[in-house]
């Protein structure tokens, strides 16, 4: 099981070694990723805390692979970052805004990288393929499948499909149709997000990652994406919707009880 965990963004140094030095046990049992943004450039207001940019960043996520031999996965927002993330890091991330970003998309994909590309909030789950097309055929291949995707290293994510004003909602249907076409990984923290629901910043709840987080391993999927802390309610960026390192723990345990009987 493909298994992304880590802060949302990248606070200070310290805040990302604690948080790593707690994941040591996911590193033991899945194919594990550590997530974390060195620049969060679509928050909703200008005053809200963005990150450390690119150059510390990306010198504190090194510090992570150094330390504890974690593969890396963190967001591009422009093709000018690919070289340089693309040096540290294993996955490069297309954010859920930029899903359809052509030139973004071909970038990544004349890296040696896994691409993970999140599926907008206003996609339909089918037209996904035509993103992951363009990766495909930069590496060469014609034709989607799952098992061209996983042999030329595509991914794609479900974070939710927007429902109304300031509100997202999963569509389990999305897991099979996007499975027909690359391997489907579930954000399950930012599926619970509630975009702008807080006047100048995003919320949401938390309580219904565990099951929406059960359901997807019943109807079968590759792999979660959890963003968590250890003190999620003061954390600087999507705090309400993360979880925290304890609840991630026992929430695997129940995951992997429901993937057995699968």
């Amino acid at each position: 099981m493909i298994l992304i965990a880590g802060p949302c963004v990248i606070e200070s140094r310290d805040q990302i070694m604690k948080i790593a030095e707690s994941l040591a046990y996911a590193n033991e049992k899945y194919d594990f990723y550590f997530k974390a943004s060195y620049d969060k450039a679509n928050r909703t207001s200008l005053d809200s805390f963005r990150g450390p940019g690119l150059e510390e960043g990306l010198k504190i996520l090194e510090e992570v692979k150094n330390t504890f031999g974690y593969k890396l996965l963190t967001d591009i927002h422009e093709t000018i970052q690919v070289k340089p993330v693309s040096e540290v890091v294993d996955v490069l991330q297309i954010p859920a805004f930029l899903c359809r970003q052509t030139d973004l998309l071909v970038a990544a994909a004349k890296t040696d990288k896994v691409v993970n590309i999140k599926k907008g909030q206003f996609m339909n789950p089918a037209d996904m393929k035509y993103s992951v097309l363009k990766v495909l055929k930069t590496r060469g291949c014609d034709e989607v499948s799952y098992e061209n995707s996983l042999k030329h290293n595509v991914w794609l994510t479900e974070r939710g499909t927007t429902f109304g004003y300031g509100n997202l909602v999963v569509d389990m249907r999305s897991f099979p149709i996007m499975r027909e076409f690359a391997p489907v990984v579930f954000d399950v923290t930012h599926s619970v997000q509630m975009p702008g629901g807080a006047g100048g910043k995003s919320t949401g709840k938390r309580e219904y990652v565990a099951p929406l987080a059960k359901a997807a391993a019943a109807i079968g999927i590759d792999g979660y994406f959890f963003e968590t802390h250890y003190n999620p309610d003061e954390a600087l960026s999507d705090g309400p919707n993360m979880l925290q390192l304890d609840d991630l723990k026992d929430l695997l345990v129940d995951i992997d009880r429901i993937r057995q009987v699968v």
